[in-house]
């Protein structure tokens, strides 16, 4: 069965792949000096769904800024980071451990977080599983299939795999585990029972419920993560100081912009590089390589 999923998930993200490289060879590099911002987005949920849920947030961006804003969903994290190394981006909207990765690789500026009426700067990372496969601990996972997000993934990999450390579990040899490439397929696949439990961003899985994708009276939360810085807008150093000060302008003034289904940005909350330790110090628990994950 888990073969079935990878090659489904695998032949899924070559088309979405073809589909990207096309895209990104059409970014040029430094396109800000043209006056284009190529603002990137990662994968948590289906692409179609990235480009829908951040038109408010593009179009406000366009507005108080007065550059053209032209969106990339990579078909994963690293290919925005690539992207940004490369200067094929000049922002991006990366998870909290994505953009650690990405400071190995390219010189960049936190912006800002943002702030929903549903949570602060922080959110949570959980892990759910199907109500009729008797899991109720961190424990009663050993031996079954698993749906992490991807290796860059903050909530979908990097949080709940430290947990599963910390509570005597070797989620790399006493788990069946795939990577499903998004936070819906993550949890779809639990809904559909093709795993027995998977690691989600509590409000992507909250919009998977509001969008029905998957039904809450199915599922059950077994464990939930400390609160985790939330998701950083991102820019490179390298930009036109004038282009960096509307990009900050900008975010310090957007206010009730539409995010996702039934999400509301109410404000942004300045971030540095600093306010990304406590993903570091998960990080460093985990002994990960950073250079060699990208």
């Amino acid at each position: 069965m888990m073969n079935r999923i990878s090659n489904t998930v695998s032949n899924a993200v070559r088309a979405i792949a073809t589909l990207a490289m096309i895209w990104l060879t059409l970014l040029s590099p430094a396109a800000s000096a043209q006056g284009v911002l190529n603002f990137g987005l990662v994968p948590a949920e289906d692409p179609r769904l990235m480009i829908t849920d951040n038109q408010a947030l593009i179009d406000a961006l366009q507005q108080a800024t007065a550059i053209d804003i032209k969106p990339f969903v990579a078909t994963d994290y690293n290919g925005v980071i690539e992207a940004l190394r490369s200067r094929r981006l000049d922002i991006a909207l990366l998870g909290p451990f994505s953009y650690i990765l990405a400071t190995t690789l390219a010189e960049l500026e936190p912006v800002a977080i943002p702030e929903t009426q549903k949570q602060g700067p922080t959110y949570h990372s959980v892990i759910v599983a199907r109500k009729d496969r008797n899991i109720r601990s961190l424990a009663d996972l050993r031996g079954r299939t698993f749906a992490f997000v991807d290796p860059s993934s903050t909530s979908g990999h990097l949080f709940p795999k430290a947990a599963m450390l910390r509570a005597g579990l070797k989620p790399d040899t006493e788990l069946r585990a795939i990577f499903a490439g998004s936070h819906d397929a993550s949890v779809i696949a639990v809904q559909n029972g093709k795993v027995d439990a998977a690691a989600v961003a509590d409000g992507l899985l909250d919009a998977a419920i509001a969008r029905g994708m998957v039904k809450a009276e199915d599922l059950v939360v077994v464990w939930k993560s400390e609160p985790i810085p939330g998701s950083p807008v991102v820019m490179r150093r390298d930009l036109p100081e004038p282009v960096k000060v509307k990009i900050r302008a900008a975010f310090a003034g957007m206010r009730e912009i539409p995010w996702s289904k039934g999400t509301i940005i109410k404000r942004w909350i300045p971030a540095t590089d600093e306010t990304f330790n406590v993903v570091r110090e998960t990080a460093k628990m985990l002994n990960l390589d950073l250079r060699k994950m990208k």
